[in-house]
């Protein structure tokens, strides 16, 4: 922990304040804000001045010179931190993960081998990182080809991936809302929750705020976003054991039902795939397409166009094709689980982190079987 007690010191000189929390080994999850002392509601825990952000006016104009103008925040905030030699910022260097645990967590770096056992909707988030990785590595390669290795700027891209705040100012307000990114030391050490404290900013500063009382040693958390499970998974590289915000995209389970014909009239009317379900419902798409699968055309126009849903006796219809629809799902899923125990390649940890998942989704559509069959 010596690390994080010289990073509170360097904090300190540069004004960054806390009150009654600090950084400290969570068991089974590495480092996070916990609470040294009883805490209230609307109590500020921490206060971060703009001066001590990592931001785009921060990065070297050695280093911005010779990148693209166009360039993103990302790639040059990335740019900064594989090129960076200077003390400047060494004691928050000293806290980062390594590059060993981001290669083990992020499934960005993992074999591409197990990118095929990803949900489908993490498949599609890693798919646009990837590309938006290979697009600041194309910008970053040709202008220093001997400096940094490609494993050294991918490293950098993943930390400002995972520990970056949103952050917008007049020169920022400019540029697309995802690219409104800054690092901020200390801040940067709260874990997710599904729901935390308020994390607020202006032009001078940013502020962490307690949304609710905390008891002393209880975890502090913050929210990174209303997120699924598959959403943290690639953006972060975990996920979480309770999440309100977490859903199953049911594609893989619908789409093979639909003839050519139903899926040309769900996509113009807007309604072919993006079948999702969550804790406690079913999406009103999913219930558009379950519904074209057995109930008269003129019916299901209806529904979609006027939203009359036929009357006890045809909503009972689409239930029961559903539940076995989802019944299919399950024995795909659980296909899914035996072969993530045979296969030889990536770490354990990596294994165990998709095994989770997909038990996840597992329980998440049982759950919603028994519901629509009670």
């Amino acid at each position: 922990m010596e690390a994080y007690r010289e990073l509170l010191r360097w904090a300190e000189t540069q004004g960054v304040e806390m009150h009654g929390v600090e950084p400290r080994r969570i068991p089974g999850r590495g480092i996070g804000i916990v609470a040294t002392k009883a805490l209230q509601a609307d109590e500020r825990l921490i206060w971060v001045p703009t001066s001590v952000l990592r931001t785009l006016d921060t990065v070297p104009k050695r280093i911005a010179k010779r990148l693209p103008k166009d360039m993103r925040v990302h790639g040059l905030l990335a740019a900064d931190l594989a090129l960076d030699r200077s003390k400047k910022y060494e004691q928050w260097n000293a806290i980062v993960p390594s590059r060993e645990d981001v290669w083990a967590s992020l499934p960005l770096t993992w074999d591409p081998e197990l990118h095929e056992f990803l949900p489908r909707p993490a498949r599609d988030i890693l798919r646009r990182q990837t590309a938006n990785f290979d697009k600041d590595w194309a910008a970053m390669q040709p202008a220093y080809p001997t400096s940094v290795p490609k494993a050294e700027y991918l490293y950098a891209w993943a930390l400002v991936n995972t520990r970056t705040f949103y952050f917008e100012t007049p020169k920022t307000k400019k540029l697309h809302k995802d690219d409104r990114m800054v690092l901020q030391p200390v801040a940067d050490l709260f874990n997710h929750a599904d729901e935390g404290c308020e994390v607020c900013f202006d032009q001078t500063s940013f502020t962490v705020t307690a949304r609710r009382a905390y008891s002393p040693g209880e975890e502090v958390f913050i929210s990174y976003g209303n997120h699924s499970n598959d959403f943290l998974l690639v953006e972060y590289g975990f996920v979480m054991a309770q999440n309100r915000w977490d859903e199953v995209c049911l594609d893989d389970a619908i789409l093979p039902e639909l003839s050519a014909r139903q899926k040309v009239l769900l996509e113009e009317s807007g309604f072919l795939g993006n079948y999702m379900l969550d804790d406690s419902t079913v999406c009103y798409r999913t219930q558009a397409a379950v519904r074209i699968l057995c109930v008269p055309v003129r019916d299901w126009r209806r529904f979609v166009e006027e939203g009359v849903d036929g009357g006890e006796a045809q909503q009972d219809k689409v239930d029961r094709l559903l539940i076995k629809i989802l019944q299919k799902y399950v024995k795909t899923i659980t296909k899914t689980l035996q072969s993530l125990k045979g296969l030889k390649v990536g770490q354990a940890c990596q294994l165990e982190m998709l095994s989770l998942r997909w038990q996840q989704i597992q329980a998440l559509t049982a759950k919603t079987i028994t519901g629509l069959d009670a």
